[in-house]
């Protein structure tokens, strides 16, 4: 479903320069990419280490990335390099009502 423009979360759009050499919002969204990909990376390690002291350290490291990542995105969405869309009244309801209905049928009780 596309939505309209009154419906974008965002913050004024910074302006870079529109050239073929990378910018300021390219290096930055570049940095995002590769700050998500590598929470995923150490997501499974987490998954899968064996070793408490490994688990340990695998962990912090995480979660510094976690929130360096978090930082980044932060930064593009004051600058407006990140929208997102509004979500609706009906649509918090519905995506209310389906988790509802996960828990009733999916989890023990």
């Amino acid at each position: 479903m596309q939505s309209n423009n009154s419906n974008k979360i965002q913050n004024p759009n910074t302006q870079v320069p529109k050239t073929p050499e990378m910018n300021d919002r390219d290096r930055i969204n570049d940095m995002l990419a590769t700050e998500k990909y590598m929470t995923d990376g150490y997501d499974t390690a987490l998954n899968e280490a064996s070793h408490a002291a490994l688990y340990e350290d695998i962990l912090s490291i995480y979660t510094e990335t976690q929130n360096c990542q978090r930082e980044i995105f932060n930064i593009m969405f004051q600058k407006g390099w990140y929208k997102m869309d509004a979500a609706t009244g009906q649509q918090l309801q519905q995506s209310h009502q389906q988790f509802s209905n996960y828990m009733t049928t999916q989890f023990p009780h």
